[in-house]
């Protein structure tokens, strides 16, 4: 009974650690693709940070096709698609609250790049 136990629990650990082996190389093959290397290649900035009056600037090499801002939590706060897209974009941020926030970035080849930013009041 004991020797049936420790074999079975042995069998439980073996199928456990290939599952694990399989994730590990499953995942490093997704992400060795270009998109990794394009997101280091981009300029990207927003300025100021801290922001402590109503507005932020983004500027950017690559064309920006929306910008959207969430709280932390994951709600959206601001939502902007540009049927033009820009290199530099000024965006009015009223009536936002003191916290973390997080902006993201798609440009006009599909790449998205997330940035934090604090907001100060």
């Amino acid at each position: 009974m004991k020797k049936s136990l420790l074999l079975f629990l042995l069998l439980l650990f073996y199928i456990n650690l290939q599952a694990q082996k399989d994730t590990v190389n499953i995942s490093a093959d997704k992400y060795s693709g270009s998109l990794l290397s394009d997101a280091s290649n981009v300029n990207l900035s927003i300025f100021p940070v801290p922001v402590r009056g109503n507005y932020v600037n983004i500027k950017s090499d690559k064309a920006i096709s929306s910008v959207k801002i969430t709280n932390i939590i994951g709600q959206d706060i601001l939502m902007c698609k540009y049927d033009d897209p820009q290199t530099f974009i000024r965006i009015s941020l009223d009536n936002t609250r003191r916290g973390m926030y997080l902006v993201t970035v798609v440009f006009i080849d599909g790449l998205r790049i997330v940035r934090k930013i604090m907001i100060e009041q």
